[in-house]
């Protein structure tokens, strides 16, 4: 009889991750498992079968083979050949499923890089509008020396006898869920699944080596403290063929000394003088780009805020952009002339003000008048 699809067994999409793999896999043995199902052949089977999908699809490499050759890569015995085959997917597995534990098997397929991450310093205006630039990051990546091998120049690796290039050996078990296939890491080839009969001079072997590497990165308009760029593929090279890792540049922004940043809107506060605030004027305001006329209008008072529309931060999503905020505070002057103190003087009696030589007077007079 024909072997039903893994993926129908299991009832998933051929593009399932494994986490659906698992949850899928541990609904139908809880449901068909044969302490369960006690004296049921039908139950039994099912959760074979199960099992036995469950095993190819959360291996790397056997899904790959599975998936380009179907069941012509299995050994016709319910195993995977070249990959050491199972009733069950180890006992890691079985208590992965029913115990919650962490014993699942070591993984020998292609296996994807490290990620690397880079801090980076910004100025407020390069945080602002955005650059490209080049940045040194250290990384591991495959030995030009062996292309990611490890055997010496004109030498080559094999796969190792002991194993069949699995990098494990498994052992046959009975136990209380059956007869199951214990694995363990081979102990000729360490796990690698292969031997290197003359190491690589530059790597030793390992196929890879660490270098510093520049990458020319574009940072977008926007950004701020705490923003995280992803270059995709510009992290560690994987190991055996896997794909890289990512890169993540993470931003820090240097303060500004005239600028302070609110989401998108920038804000500042500039001095004006006291004829200036009374009379009003129009004075030239520093912004990101340049500068920006402003008008201030008659009997301004300190802490006025005035707004420049489109003078902020463009949206790192590209949503527009901020606004550029105003405060004025009305600078007072400290050492005046005697005819800029009496024109002064002159200008409070007109506004209904008194100095306070007038102030002194018109206390004495009320004293007198007590006093007798």
């Amino acid at each position: 009889m024909a072997k039903r699809d893994y993926y129908e067994v299991l009832g998933i999409s051929r593009d399932a991750s494994k986490d659906e793999v698992k949850k899928a896999y541990r609904k139908l043995a809880r449901k068909y498992h044969p302490d369960a199902n006690p004296d049921d052949e039908q139950a039994a089977k099912k959760f074979s079968e199960a099992t036995e999908a469950y095993d190819v699809l959360m291996e790397d490499d056997k899904r790959a083979a599975y998936d380009r050759f179907g069941h012509a890569a299995t050994d016709g015995q319910g195993g995977f050949e070249g990959f050491g085959g199972s009733d069950f997917g180890g006992l890691g597995d079985i208590f992965d499923m029913f115990f919650g534990g962490g014993g699942g098997r070591q993984r020998h397929g292609p296996q994807r890089g490290s990620d690397v991450r880079v801090d980076m310093e910004l100025s407020f205006e390069e945080a602002a509008f955005g650059l490209e630039k080049d940045i040194k990051v250290p990384r591991v990546e495959d030995c030009g020396t062996c292309g990611g091998d490890g055997a010496a120049p004109g030498t080559k690796s094999h796969p190792c006898v002991q194993c069949g290039g699995t990098g494990q050996m498994q052992f046959a078990q009975n136990t209380p869920f059956g007869r199951v296939v214990q694995s363990r890491t081979c102990d000729r080839c360490h796990g690698k699944g292969t031997i290197i009969e003359k190491p690589c001079p530059t790597c030793h072997g390992s196929g890879q080596v660490r270098r510093n590497r520049n990458i020319h990165i574009k940072i977008p308009a926007g950004v701020d403290n705490g923003s995280r760029l992803r270059v995709s593929g510009e992290g560690e090279a994987g190991a055996r063929g896997g794909p890289r890792g990512d890169l993540y540049v993470y931003i820090r922004v240097r303060p500004h000394k005239f600028f302070r940043r609110d989401g998108n809107d920038v804000v500042c506060e500039i001095p004006i003088s006291f004829v200036q605030a009374a009379l009003g004027d129009e004075v030239d305001v520093a912004t990101l780009e340049s500068k920006a006329s402003l008008k201030i209008p008659e009997g301004t008072q300190t802490g006025t805020v005035f707004r420049l529309r489109g003078h902020g931060i463009p949206d790192v999503n590209g949503y527009g952009r901020g606004d550029q905020h105003i405060r004025v505070k009305v600078f007072t002057p400290t050492k005046l002339t005697d005819e800029q103190r009496e024109l002064l003087k002159e200008l409070g009696r007109s506004l209904g003000e008194q100095t306070r030589e007038e102030e002194k007077g018109f206390f004495g007079k009320v004293r007198d008048a007590f006093m007798g």
